[in-house]
């Protein structure tokens, strides 16, 4: 019986780890792992980084392993690495001058130049580890970490006067400790005290080396050799020399063994890998379009080359083909509206700013199905180059293909087998007033007759509607609004229309009445702050949402109002917004008073889901209690600016779009079910010492439910939050129960009891 219970257990786990099923509480993270930034390695591994985490090779079995903050690394947002033999340990700088040390026994983070208030840049552009001292180059100075004790030992300002300069990268022989800065190469003796910027040597304008800024100095077989003006130096003696030029621009050099590998790239884009001998002959060249795009770093290692290119991914090169590590991934962060439907998550890449100009970010929309990303943009498809600035999606729920608006090329129907039809001049939508060129589509949504409504940010007629029956109706609101700006739209249960008018124009209301081709029964009402005007929040309205009670949630950069009687918008009383009333700690305040809610989504047990610029939360369904506050200090959130926040109702997934990338975290509440045959229950069986949450879904809607032993005996009573309940595995004084068998019973809200499933408990 055992040796089945185990055997069935494995079995479950695969598929489970197949359907990318996660626990409750579990944190996961779909970060870009297709542009890589920097490479190094050790003696069976390579590890490359992307501009947000880190991944590895092994050398041996190819097995690929990623490590970002959702698997324990101190932050998202990553500037360089560096694998030091002596010491066998791997450093890692992030944007925020933040630094993780990897190494056999764990993580150690040295967080003292991240906390140090300093008037200058302190990113870290190269690190050069030298067993137990670690060189950092920064935008202030040289930084020395004591990698023993795991803290900044010194630092060094270099400048002309002790004052700032960048350093772009560090080396040392015997005697000497080189910098390579924007003043020049610069170079100290091993025994002077280096944190006296007298006892620099500015070598740069004498004996052979210009009077220019210096990229970068490597160390060769004990000879210096640094880049000035793209080109090669090598000293010899006192004396430099000409050691390499081909008229290329010079990215980055670096020394692997016996080897110098030089990264170049045209301003016209051309690219190669140019590997040179110690006495500056060529042993290689490395040109191959599409991998070898804008090479950042290259190496050699056990006899492969590794480049790590920001278009191009980190690419194996022993000869013949390349062997390209891009990971499945989404090819860049995304920041533009999400939304879920049957459990696919479609993305919307792009963004605007503050002003709603547009940024000509090309990436373009997202897919994740299964597990698998799908990336739909200029780079892949030709027929999209004019279509950037994504930031709108909404599927289609005919087909499930999926439209998506480009703010300045138009709207975008990405159907089966990738056919792509694009409506601009060949369709109502129109161009930006003042800016022929740019049609503007700024939001989606679909109402219960699966008509498509449009919002078409700057044109003369800036709403439209293409109907189930693909013909068009066009509309255009009775307000003055400024740039006639309209965002954001969401379908109420009367399939009543709520705009969103960005730059302070509030919140738009439209009902098109009995006919959408009637437009003389149509109804219009402009929510704005004010007592008699809508009692908004605030007239910037970011974003809205509506709930399952049909109320509308109006986000705003100062907090959050709720419509709670849409259906009485245009009668005689109206409807104002409610502004909820929130208690912390020993005060209260209004819900999310002087917060920016840039997204709002809805879970299955109806609770709020809000995205700020000060994390994540978690809302009760009235509004009045904050449940969960997610930060990038107490949680694996990527970052505190969270843009876009959308749910899987089917598995509790919430994913989070921050300015460093998407993550998500798997919650306690999913949509309700009114089949028990679909109830899961996971992890099941439960292994033995599991200390996690056992997840119950599937469920009826809000359902009682019981955990009892095979005899009837309760063990534990919950309520589902929507579709789903959890367990922590104890009984009703805390303790953890007995291996064994256990039946899970389903009381619905008419009280109808049902055996749901049962559970197994297997001891050690």
């Amino acid at each position: 019986m055992r040796i089945l219970l185990l055997v069935f257990f494995f079995v479950y786990y695969g598929a489970a780890a197949q359907t990318g099923l996660q626990p409750v509480d579990s944190w996961r993270e779909e970060l870009p792992y297709q542009s890589a930034i920097d490479v190094t390695a050790s003696a069976t591994k390579v590890y490359a980084a992307t501009p947000y985490s880190v991944f590895s090779v092994d050398m041996a079995t190819k097995e690929v392993e990623r490590m970002s903050k959702v698997s324990g690394l101190s932050e998202a947002g990553v500037t360089a690495i560096q694998y030091d033999e002596a010491s066998d340990k791997l450093y890692i700088a992030y944007a925020n001058s933040n630094i993780d040390v990897l190494e056999k026994n764990g993580r150690h983070n040295i967080a003292d130049l991240k906390r140090k208030n300093i008037a200058g840049d302190k990113t870290i552009y190269h690190i050069y580890a030298d067993n137990r001292l670690c060189y950092l180059s920064t935008g202030i100075g040289i930084i020395v970490l004591d990698a023993e004790k795991y803290e900044v030992k010194d630092s060094w300002f270099i400048g002309s006067s002790g004052d700032y300069v960048k350093i772009n990268m560090v080396t040392k022989d015997n005697n000497y400790i080189y910098a390579a800065t924007e003043d020049g190469l610069k170079k100290v003796s091993v025994n002077a005290n280096a944190a006296d910027y007298n006892a620099w040597q500015n070598v740069s304008g004498s004996k052979g080396l210009g009077a220019a800024a210096c990229k970068g100095v490597v160390n060769i077989q004990n000879k210096i050799i640094a880049v000035q003006n793209d080109s090669l130096w090598i000293q010899n003696g006192t004396e430099w020399f000409l050691f390499f030029a081909d008229g290329w621009p010079v990215i980055s050099i670096n020394a692997s063994k016996d080897k110098i590998t030089v990264c170049q790239r045209t301003a016209g884009g051309n690219s190669k890998v140019v590997i040179l001998n110690s006495d500056g002959s060529i042993n290689n060249t490395i040109q191959y379009p599409g991998i070898i795009s804008f090479p950042k770093k290259a190496i050699w290692q056990n006899e492969d080359y590794w480049v790590a290119d920001l278009y191009g991914g980190l690419s194996q090169w022993s000869g013949g083909v390349p062997e390209s590590y891009k990971l499945n991934s989404p090819e860049d962060i995304a920041t533009g509206e999400m939304t879920v439907y049957n459990n696919i998550l479609y993305v919307a890449a792009g963004s605007v700013n503050s002003a709603w100009n547009y940024l000509y970010n090309g990436s373009g929309v997202y897919k994740l199905s299964n597990g698998e990303w799908t990336n739909y943009n200029r780079y892949h498809y030709a027929q999209l180059d004019s279509m950037l600035d994504f930031i709108t999606v909404a599927a289609d729920p005919r087909d499930e293909s999926v439209w998506a608006g480009s703010y300045g090329g138009g709207l975008l129907h990405i159907q089966v087998n990738d056919h792509f039809t694009i409506y601009k001049q060949n369709s109502p939508i129109r161009p930006m007033v003042g800016d022929p060129a740019s049609y503007r589509v700024s939001g989606l949504a679909f109402d219960h007759e699966n008509n498509l409504w449009i919002c078409n940010y700057g044109a003369d007629q800036y709403i439209h509607v293409r109907k189930n029956d693909s013909t068009w109706q066009s509309f255009t609101s009775p307000y003055r609004l400024t740039e006639n700006a309209v965002a954001q739209i969401v379908i109420d249960d009367a399939d009543q229309k709520w705009i969103v008018s960005p730059k302070g124009g509030g919140l738009i209301c439209f009902n098109s009445g009995s006919s959408i081709d009637d437009t003389g029964d149509d109804r219009w009402r402009l929510y704005r702050t004010g007592n008699g005007n809508g009692n908004l929040p605030s007239n910037n309205v970011l974003s809205i949402a509506k709930d399952k009670n049909g109320f509308i949630w109006v986000g705003t950069d100062d907090g959050v109002g709720i419509i709670q009687c849409p259906q009485e918008a245009f009668s005689n009383t109206g409807c104002e917004a409610l502004l909820p009333v929130v208690k912390q700690g020993n005060f209260a305040n209004y819900l999310f008073k002087g917060e920016q809610v840039q997204s709002i989504a809805v879970d299955g047990a109806d609770r709020k889901w809000i995205a700020t610029k000060n994390g994540a939360w978690l809302i009760n369904i009235e509004g009045d209690q904050v449940l969960q506050h997610f930060t990038e200090d107490n949680s694996p959130l990527l970052n505190n600016n969270v843009k876009s926040i959308a749910i899987n109702g089917t598995t509790g997934e919430v994913f989070f779009a921050t300015i460093n990338g998407i993550c998500s975290y798997r919650s306690t509440a999913t949509e309700a079910s009114q089949d028990s045959s679909t109830v899961l229950i996971f992890p099941n069986p439960v292994p033995p010492g599991y200390g996690g949450t056992i997840a119950i879904k599937g469920l009826a809607g809000n359902s009682y439910v019981k955990i009892t032993e095979l005899n009837g005996r309760l063990v534990y009573q919950t309520k589902a939050l929507g579709g789903q309940a959890v367990w922590n595995g104890r009984n009703y004084k805390g303790q953890p129960v007995a291996s064994g068998i256990y039946l899970v019973l389903m009381i619905d809200e008419q009280g109808q009891q049902k055996i749901a499933g049962k559970i197994v408990f297997i001891s050690n």
